[in-house]
């Protein structure tokens, strides 16, 4: 049985889109329901999303664009290994954008709405401390909340189209090489920061947020080398 397979599968109200295709897949890839080196079969895929094989494949042309996706003459189309390599790339694009998401929200502020909406967020991460998807969806959420609140059209899409591989990692690392705990402090300390209008905390604390994975890289790739390339 393929991996394509084994993905929980999920019920549409009619054909689903290209786009809808890619977003359930990606989401399967980024939480290990499809793991690094599983087969993708375009005929199972199609029957899965109840579809052609041409969205499958179009879905999978841009899953490969993500590096998330490898496709081996001969062989197959095949999940890719995390690549450290992209991970601290993805780190380094994703820290100049979400420091200038957070010093624009605290020199400017946030609605009383959008910190409403980012304190519920936590109160989620703390209900869900146990569960890493259920985590990572809200861990996503707080991050997404914040690019929204500065009204910069669709910047957290940038954002998420490099994150592919941090996702992955990050995942992995949960619960049990990054604690759910520190994440959940970190958060609290950077909408502390905008809360107060602090620019330089708000600052120093998504640097230091965003590099807990990366501290973390080298061990897991130690433990897991048949899911991660250690090409750094």
């Amino acid at each position: 049985m393929t991996g394509a397979a084994r993905a929980e599968v999920r019920a549409f109200a009619g054909p689903p889109s290209v786009e809808a295709i890619q977003a359930e897949i990606r989401q399967d890839i980024i939480v290990l329901r499809l793991m690094p080196g599983a087969r993708m079969s375009e005929n199972e895929l199609a029957r899965r999303f109840g579809t052609s094989r041409t969205p499958v494949r179009e879905a999978l042309f841009r899953l490969v664009d993500e590096g998330l996706i490898e496709v081996l003459p001969q062989r197959g189309t095949f999940i890719t290994r995390i690549s450290l390599r992209a991970v601290k790339k993805a780190r380094f694009v994703r820290e100049a954008m979400e420091v200038a998401i957070v010093r624009h929200a605290t020199e400017h502020g946030l609605s009383p709405a959008r910190l409403r909406t980012l304190d519920e967020v936590i109160a989620e991460q703390e209900a869900s401390r146990d569960d890493p998807e259920r985590f990572t969806t809200a861990d996503d959420a707080f991050h997404r909340t914040l690019a929204d609140g500065i009204e910069a059209g669709s910047i957290w899409d940038v954002v998420e189209r490099e994150k592919a591989q941090f996702d992955r990692l990050r995942f992995l690392s949960l619960p049990n090489v990054t604690p759910v705990d520190t994440l959940i402090t970190q958060h609290k300390a950077m909408l502390a920061a905008v809360r107060a209008g602090d620019v330089a905390r708000s600052e120093t604390a998504t640097r230091e947020h965003l590099s807990e994975v990366l501290k973390v890289a080298d061990a897991l790739a130690a433990t897991h080398p048949g899911l991660i390339l250690n090409d750094a």
